[in-house]
């Protein structure tokens, strides 16, 4: 076997042959990446992605060597990007779980494991479900306890006592972040004070006109531009509880299971109140029962429906967001008055929106004089995630740059127009589908809102 450096040369005298030769390209990316050279394995990775630029594999590989070099904001661009897809690989949410790992949030990332393991068991990691503290394989922890929240009849199948399922694993969140954590995004804001905040806040006046506490909004748009992080801010808004409820802690392969834990869910809520019950790609949920080929997956629909009716609890006080990349994908029984009766649409952030977020991403870091007008003015169309991975990626420039000097420079405007010039806004795809959905499956009116944002573009 040729040593490491040896095989890495040969592999590129061979590209120099064959530079378009895809699969050789991909394996010296590989080759590299195995050899913890990070940054060669980038270069080469996205040098591949030009030739098939929606390649999943290309871009997962493309999220690990991020990761592995330490580049966090830019692994979750991709991952996001990966996970809003409806064939999102296991490697995907393997790679979601780390990245939630590294952020403080284990909760999350053993549910996205999780994930992973049911939809390819054999992508157990054992490093990282050890830091995790759960099995590999995602059952018995070290203490025996059932990590996956409930303990099965071993002669049965079937689930072990009436215990709450998932609120073994479903943590409640008491949010530290309000709206002025939230860049821009005024409008919409405003519209969830209006349904949300001033009913707590104003409970007399609202019942009064016959408005009760509580209801369902609906969060859509392209994936990365902060929906997670406002349905976090409206509860940190209120200091009221916090439940995200991914479907891992729904969906369940036995007969009535998932049905029995979107309830048990809902009731967790109702003892948390007032609490925030935030639902991401609620669409997996809430499909359009004629899509369904079984009466399992209607019969969900049926029991979310009845929770957010209120008919199986009371939900005065109880506050459901849900967030979705695809609206058009949802049952329209969902948007009648007292279920989601508010869809509203979270777009990319406007220009001071964007400004906004730069400077909340740059607080705290090392900066000079910045032109955040400037910048924002040369980023149109980029999601909040975009702009989180545009500030680090001026940092490690910063930082290599320092480095290589000992002299420690603050991040300036031109440090950030020249990687707003090498990234290229995520949301362009998801724009593409829902104009044409705007355009031909509009009757409601409901998507005007898009139109409206791609004219003023």
């Amino acid at each position: 076997m040729l040593p490491a450096d040896d095989t890495v040369r040969a592999l590129r005298e061979a590209l120099k042959v064959s530079p378009d030769n895809l699969p050789l390209r991909r394996h010296l990316a590989e080759t590299l990446r195995g050899l913890g050279r990070f940054d060669e394995a980038e270069k080469e990775y996205r040098e591949a992605l030009r030739a098939s630029p929606r390649d999943p594999a290309l871009l997962l590989a493309l999220g690990i060597v991020f990761h592995g070099a330490g580049k966090r904001d830019q692994a979750l661009v991709v991952a996001e990007d990966l996970l809003s897809r409806d064939d999102a690989s296991a490697g995907a949410h393997l790679l979601h779980a780390r990245l939630l790992l590294d952020a403080g949030d284990p909760a999350r990332a053993i549910r996205r494991y999780r994930q992973a393991l049911d939809l390819d068991p054999a992508a157990a990691d054992p490093d990282l479900a050890a830091r995790l503290g759960i099995s590999p394989d995602g059952g018995a922890d070290a203490d025996g306890a059932v990590s996956g929240g409930r303990a099965r009849n071993a002669a049965s199948g079937e689930p072990d006592g009436e215990d709450d399922a998932r609120s073994e694993v479903v943590d409640v969140e008491r949010p530290r972040i309000s709206f002025a954590d939230v860049g821009g995004m005024e409008d919409l804001k405003e519209d969830i004070r209006m349904k949300i905040l001033h009913p707590l806040a104003n409970p007399g006046l609202f019942k009064a006109y016959g408005k009760r506490i509580g209801g369902g909004i609906l969060l859509y748009g392209p994936p990365g531009c902060g929906k997670t992080h406002v349905a976090r801010a409206t509860a940190g808004e209120v200091k009221a509880s916090f439940l995200s409820i991914g479907l891992h802690e729904v969906l369940d392969m036995w007969i009535g299971t998932s049905e029995k834990n979107l309830h048990l869910l809902f009731d967790r809520a109702r003892r948390a109140k007032p609490c925030v019950l935030f639902f991401d790609e609620v669409d997996a949920l809430g499909a359009r029962r004629s899509d369904f080929h079984n009466a399992g997956g209607r019969q969900i629909v049926n029991q979310f429906l009845a929770e957010l009716d209120g008919s199986v609890g009371d939900n005065e006080g109880v506050l459901v967001l849900g967030a979705t990349n695809a609206p058009w994908s949802m049952d329209s029984a969902f948007r009648r008055p007292g279920r989601f009766d508010r869809i509203l649409f979270v777009p990319p952030p406007d220009r001071d929106a964007r400004a906004a977020i730069l400077r909340l991403h740059l607080r705290g870091k090392p900066a000079g004089e910045v032109d955040f007008a400037g910048v924002a003015e040369k980023t149109a169309g980029f999601s909040g995630a975009d702009l989180m991975a545009l500030v680090e990626a001026a940092v490690e420039g910063k930082l290599r740059e320092a480095m290589r000097t000992g002299k420690p420079l603050p991040i300036g405007t031109k440090d950030l127009l020249a990687e707003a010039k090498r990234i290229r806004p995520s949301t362009k795809e998801w724009f593409a589908t829902a104009r044409n959905y705007a355009l031909h499956a509009n009757e409601s009116g409901q998507y005007d809102d898009i139109l409206k944002y791609l004219e003023r573009r």
